[in-house]
C-alpha cells in the first residue's frame, strides 16, 4: 500500500519550502480548507488524513501501532519523505501538534518550523500544571464515549468547536465525528486524552508558533503559556476566538499569526 493511498495525501502548489497540514481528533484534511489554499501560491502544500480518519485506508489501521502517538509520527515522517521538497513547516491542529513534536524530535533536520494550533502536551491537571481537566473528568469523558459514541459526539462536537456566531461549524464537526469509525475513534480518544508529552517539549529545537484561542474548552490559555515557557524557541499568539478550531472559526487571525511566524523563518 502506498503512503499516498494510506493517508489520502493531496499536494498543491510549489515553492522553495513545503507546508504540511495535519488535522486533529475526529477531523480530516477538509478542516484546513480556509488556511492551506492561502499558502499554495508560495509553498508546496501537503494535506492528508490520519489513518482511521477521512478518506484514509481503514485497512491500514493497526490498533497496536496506533496505540501511541509515535505510530502517527512514523506515518508523518514517511509523508514528509515522500512528498515534501525543501525545508518543511509542519502545521498541526490539537493532537497533531504533538504528533509533529515527536516527528520533529526524531528527525530535526527535516523540519524548519512547527505551527501548533490549539496544542496541549497534557490534558490532565498535575500539581502546578493546568491542563484543563482532572483525571476524573477524562475518565468520565472516555467512559461516555465508550458507551455511547454517537451521543457523545453530538454533545461534545459543538462545545469543542465553540464559534457561537457560526453554528454551522459545530454541525460540521459533529458530522465529522459521526463519520469516524467508532472503534477507531474510541482508541484515538484514549491515546489523545491520556497522552503526556511535557517531557518531550524541551527536545524540540526548531522554531515553534503556538496559535491559541482566547477561550478554548480543550486547551485553556494556561496551556499555551506553559508551552511558551517550556519549548526552547516558541512564539505564542492568542487569537480572539471561542473554541478549539481557530483555523476554521478565525482563519484570518490564524493566518496573520502564521504569516508573522513564517516571516521570522525567511518566508514572506
Amino acid at each position: 500500500m502506498s503512503v499516498e493511498t494510506r493517508n489520502n495525501v493531496k499536494v498543491l502548489g510549489d515553492g522553495p519550502a513545503t507546508m504540511v497540514f495535519s488535522h486533529g481528533f475526529g477531523c480530516d484534511q477538509h478542516m484546513w480548507r480556509f488556511l492551506a489554499p492561502q499558502y499554495s501560491s508560495r509553498f508546496r502544500t501537503v494535506t492528508f488524513d490520519l489513518v482511521g480518519a477521512g478518506q484514509s485506508d481503514l485497512n491500514a489501521y493497526d490498533p497496536a501501532k496506533y496505540n501511541q502517538l509515535s505510530g502517527y509520527a512514523d506515518d508523518l515522517l514517511e509523508i514528509v519523505d515522500a512528498f515534501a521538497k525543501g525545508p518543511v513547516i509542519f502545521v498541526g491542529h490539537s493532537v497533531s501538534a504533538m504528533i509533529g513534536l515527536l516527528a520533529g524530535i526524531r528527525a530535526p533536520q527535516r523540519f524548519a518550523g512547527h505551527v501548533m494550533v490549539g496544542p496541549s502536551p497534557c490534558y490532565i491537571n498535575d500539581g502546578d500544571y493546568v491542563g484543563g481537566f482532572t483525571r476524573e473528568d477524562i475518565d468520565s469523558l472516555l467512559d461516555t464515549l465508550e458507551s455511547n459514541y454517537l451521543g457523545w459526539a453530538s454533545n461534545m462536537a459543538p462545545a469543542i468547536m465553540g464559534a457561537p456566531e457560526q453554528p454551522e461549524l459545530g454541525v460540521e464537526l459533529t458530522n465529522s465525528f459521526c463519520r469516524t469509525d467508532p472503534e477507531i475513534a474510541k482508541q484515538f480518544a484514549r491515546v489523545t486524552f491520556l497522552s503526556d508529552n511535557r517531557a518531550d517539549l524541551p527536545k524540540l529545537s526548531a522554531p515553534t508558533l503556538v496559535v491559541q484561542s482566547s477561550d478554548d474548552l480543550i486547551a485553556p490559555l494556561a496551556v499555551g503559556e506553559y508551552l511558551q515557557r517550556t519549548l526552547p524557541n516558541c512564539m505564542l499568539r492568542v487569537v480572539e476566538n471561542v473554541g478549539h478550531c481557530p483555523h476554521l472559526s478565525a482563519p484570518c487571525a490564524s493566518a496573520s499569526a502564521m504569516d508573522e511566524f513564517l516571516a521570522t523563518l525567511g518566508h514572506r
